[in-house]
């Protein structure tokens, strides 16, 4: 067994990336993200949602604000899709796949889901076991990762674009929580 190096290796550091490090569409996302240390953001938000959303009723969590717009637990469910498909993006990238990553089509995987089946207890639960998974696969990257570059529905992408998005994506869809929802 060969013993541990008496200092570890540089971590990844997950600074703003610049504009031409992702598609246009993902600035709204990657804007809402605040300077500052985005694991610490990333670890903020699991009580954040866990605060929002552990206390609803059921009928709370199966509420939608409008005839066709997603439940709560809708919602949820699609924050914890979207983290998984970003944290995959990061990693393939991340490891040097060669391979362009295909497109997702977030509105046709919610019926298929069947989310409002589940206890909101078990939802939270599955999203913060996929935020600590996200966390822990950044904080153990090598420092040069962040600004490597793939492809991704058929854009490219730093692997510290892909990182800024899922927070992002959370503050706007909780915004959207509070504002309409709750």
């Amino acid at each position: 067994m060969t013993p541990e190096p008496a200092t570890a290796p540089a971590r990844a550091c997950w600074d703003r990336p610049a504009p031409d490090e992702y598609a246009a569409y993902y600035a709204h996302y990657i804007g809402k993200v605040p300077e500052g240390d985005l694991l610490a953001l990333l670890e903020a938000q699991v009580a954040e949602v866990r605060d929002l959303l552990g206390g609803l009723t059921p009928a709370q969590a199966d509420h939608a604000y409008a005839p066709g717009k997603w439940t709560v637990k809708e919602v949820l469910g699609h924050l914890t899709d979207t983290e998984r498909v970003f944290s995959h993006r990061a990693l393939s990238i991340a490891r040097g796949d060669p391979l362009a990553l295909p497109s997702w089509e977030h509105e046709t995987w919610i019926a298929p889901a069947r989310f409002g089946e589940r206890p909101m207890a078990s939802l939270l639960a599955e999203w913060t076991a996929v935020r600590r998974a996200t966390m822990a696969l950044l904080a153990g990257l090598p420092a040069d990762t962040p600004l490597r570059r793939g492809t991704a529905s058929g854009n490219p992408f730093t692997v510290r674009a892909l990182a800024h998005v899922p927070p992002g994506h959370t503050i706007w869809h909780l915004e959207v929580l509070r504002a309409r929802y709750l």
